[in-house]
């Protein structure tokens, strides 16, 4: 008769499995809390004490780890060596072993437990079992995960449990190993910058293609994803994400944080083309859509405030491909949901403002890691270097297209009132470019007298405060830095603009 043990901290799905292997004449070996559970429903079970001739001890800390029960797991059935010791021992060989291991991301989950309780739920025991199974998968099947159990089981009756089937459950071991120790580890790590850099993520959703149809996608998310993130949206109506609407749903979502009134934010390939901001939710449709009204066909909006039918009746009259707000009214819900294909999310904007996680951005060989743009612009600390000075609307007015510009790609320019952008001009290779762009977008709009523009970073010369200031733009902010700020100094003075440094630059690369 083979001998499996069994021992997990999640008993789902535990005495059905116990009855498949009996049924596949398998004696079965436990330990604790999974012994009372098996044999509560009546399965005959030998304690792990008979096993390994010890009691369980320093409060179950030490049940396994014992020779009679890692001899059992690790002898090679092939070689005459090991068989021999394990007789000359009385080591009887171990089949299968199922363990899954204590809950530990649960626990840390909890923002009240202490460091003591999570360091309680280290598993020690179960990852050595399932180790060592892993590594002699050629005659131990190894369980780690009970979504396997009815697989199991079914090549159990088929006799299918060859080498391929073992060392796929073996793989699974290691993934699922390294997991749990680069949660612990990640937890227990005070140093912001280590040495060694563990990470996790859990496969979410196969795509159905990358950027484009010729790339393969796979979605990951991190094993706690943030409340406030893509990866813990939850999606209403509407087909499958893309691998691009993920990057802008996740662009858009880290630019509405940054505002606190109601506010809609229209975003298109990774940049903004649209952000308004009013004392409602409609009204700050109308000013984002405004903002640029034929780049937001096909975008994706988030709006900070539950969507009303209202809103939503604008709405459902363009093609968009995302819509992303704290929750839908039902009346604006069914209207939205006609459209099959509209993808309609909610995230829970309560922890907007939590702190983030670093930014992780892949490149070839390696991994760059680097904390998140949040740095608040403070209008007392901005110091006008030109003659002119700006009027509390207009520094107001600076603010908001501050919060905008950290998430326009740079070069980038952004020409905007206190609350509404009306151009922007995303990631050009010189500056002026991205200026022409910007003006030659916000002209034609009505309150174009309000606007101030705003540059992520300093202007190399002086061109871009004249062309500014020649088609109308009386007030421009910029970080200040450059070896030639005097010359745009001079130019605004020249030509009556004010000029603002902010001191902060905001590259989005």
């Amino acid at each position: 008769m083979r001998r499996a043990l069994l021992s997990v901290s999640d008993k789902t799905g535990i005495v059905e499995f116990a009855r498949t292997l009996i049924a596949h004449d398998f004696e079965i070996i436990s330990t604790g809390g999974t012994q009372a559970t098996l044999s509560a429903a009546g399965i005959t079970v030998t304690p792990i004490e008979t096993v390994t001739r010890f009691p369980e001890m320093l409060d179950g800390r030490v049940k396994t780890l014992n020779p009679r029960i890692f001899g059992g797991i690790l002898a090679r059935r092939d070689n005459a060596e090991h068989t021999r010791t394990l007789a000359e021992h009385d080591i009887a060989p171990i089949d299968l072993v199922c363990v899954n291991l204590y809950p530990f991301a649960q626990t840390i989950s909890d923002p009240q437990v202490t460091l003591a309780a999570a360091v309680e739920q280290i598993d020690i025991g179960g990852p050595s079992l399932i180790r060592a199974a892993a590594k002699n998968y050629q005659d131990v099947l190894v369980v780690c995960d009970v979504n396997d159990y009815d697989q199991v089981g079914t090549t159990l009756a088929e006799h299918g449990d060859n080498l391929r089937f073992r060392k796929h459950l073996a793989a699974k071991v290691f993934h699922h190993t390294a997991h749990y120790d680069a949660v612990i580890a990640n937890y227990l790590t005070d140093d912001a910058k280590p040495d060694t850099l563990t990470l996790t993520y859990q496969r979410q959703s196969a795509l159905r293609y990358g950027e484009n149809p010729q790339q393969t996608a796979t979605f990951y998310a991190d094993y706690q994803p943030a409340p406030f993130s893509i990866a813990a949206a939850k999606q209403l109506h509407g087909k499958p994400l893309s691998f691009n609407n993920i990057k802008d749903a996740d662009a858009a979502l880290g630019l509405i944080r940054e505002f606190n009134d109601p506010t809609v934010v229209a975003l298109k390939h990774m940049n903004p083309c649209g952000i308004g901001s009013a004392p409602h939710l409609e009204a700050a449709w109308d000013k984002c859509y405004a903002a640029d009204s034929m780049s937001i066909f096909g975008g994706i909006i988030v709006l900070n405030r539950p969507v009303d039918l209202a809103t939503a009746t604008k709405m459902h009259q363009l093609f968009l491909e995302i819509i992303i707000a704290p929750a839908f009214e039902d009346a604006a819900y069914d209207l939205l949901a006609k459209k099959k294909n509209l993808r309609l999310m909610t995230v829970d904007f309560s922890t907007a403002s939590a702190p983030e996680a670093d930014e992780l951005i892949s490149v070839r060989g390696g991994l760059l890691r680097q904390e998140r743009d949040h740095v608040l612009d403070d209008p007392t600390a901005f110091r006008v270097v030109s003659a002119t000075q700006p009027t509390a609307d207009q520094l107001t007015a600076i603010t908001f297209g501050l919060k905008a510009i950290k998430f326009v790609k740079s070069n980038a320019i952004v020409v905007n009132t206190a609350d509404q952008t009306l151009g922007i001009g995303p990631g050009q290779m010189n500056r002026i470019d991205a200026v022409k762009i910007a003006v030659t977008k916000a002209l034609a709009k009505p309150n174009f007298d309000q606007a101030v523009l705003v540059s992520d970073a300093f202007f190399p010369m002086d061109d871009c405060v004249a062309y500014a200031a020649q088609h109308g733009i009386k007030v421009i902010a910029e970080p200040g830095g450059s070896i030639r700020d005097q010359d745009s100094i001079a130019m605004a003075d020249k030509l009556g603009v004010v000029l603002v440094f902010t001191g902060n630059r905001h590259f989005r690369h």
